[in-house]
């Protein structure tokens, strides 16, 4: 059985380029079973375009590269299969609110590693220092599936690019920063305390940066429940109301 033809709408920019300027191209390709948008991009740059920029690494949702935006929506190119579009038509964009690298390749990693600096998102032990060959420390079954459950994120930048708040002010932490905070301050192992990170929740551009549209938890490929990690940060700031900068 011949599948449909898709036709891929893709933005096109090469910013390494001077004469380079943004617009979009138009390829078509047969649509075959389980195929995803990373599949069609492997197959349209192998065959009919060796110039055509995107990231992927793993493959299968976990490294996050892959990100981009997908008939209007943020989300993971190696995790959408074509076939649930109804229109054969696909429109892809590369995120918006990142330094554009080339077409649909964005950099993603210079910010969220200037994003976990600024948030020192590390573990800092609450106990001496234990040898490596030491029996681990335990934890309550309850307090380890929430740190497992925020350490999900694979930082792919999607709720990001579909905050309206970050994409207003560069500064906003965003979902994934207040995720991050959330997973240390759950964290029985770690020292600090809600206090050690009032000086970003309590300002605009933390806790009351953000303006509760939740496109985050719209656009997250993981599905995290990126809502409650907001909530729990803003019953911690309600309980020390004097610490609100």
């Amino acid at each position: 059985m011949t599948g449909r033809t898709l036709t891929f709408n893709i933005f096109r920019c090469d910013p390494q380029h001077a004469n380079s300027s943004a617009r979009m191209q138009t390829f078509e390709l047969t649509e075959t079973a389980g195929m995803t948008v990373f599949i069609a991009l492997q197959q349209l740059r192998q065959e009919q375009d060796r110039s055509l920029q995107f990231d992927f690494v793993c493959r299968a949702g976990i490294c996050g590269s892959c990100a981009m935006v997908i008939n209007g929506m943020p989300t993971l190119a190696c995790k959408t299969l074509t076939s649930q579009f109804d229109s054969s038509t696909i429109t892809l964009m590369p995120l918006p609110g990142f330094e554009l690298i080339g077409d649909l390749s964005v950099n993603t990693g210079k910010f969220m590693r200037s994003l976990s600096e600024r948030l020192q998102g590390w573990l800092v032990p609450n106990g001496e220092e234990r040898s490596f060959d030491a029996v681990e420390a335990t934890m309550e079954p309850n307090a380890a599936e929430m740190v497992y459950e925020a350490e999900r994120c694979v930082e792919c930048g999607c709720c990001v690019s579909a905050c309206a708040a970050a994409q207003m002010r560069d500064s906003f932490i965003g979902a994934v920063g207040m995720n991050k905070i959330a997973r240390f301050a759950l964290d029985v192992r770690d020292k600090r305390g809600p206090d050690d990170f009032y000086h970003v929740l309590g300002t605009a551009d933390g806790v009351f940066g953000c303006m509760t549209l939740l496109g985050c938890v719209d656009s997250c490929p993981k599905g995290l429940n990126l809502q409650m990690q907001i909530s729990y940060l803003r019953r911690k700031l309600a309980l020390n109301p004097d610490r609100i900068i």
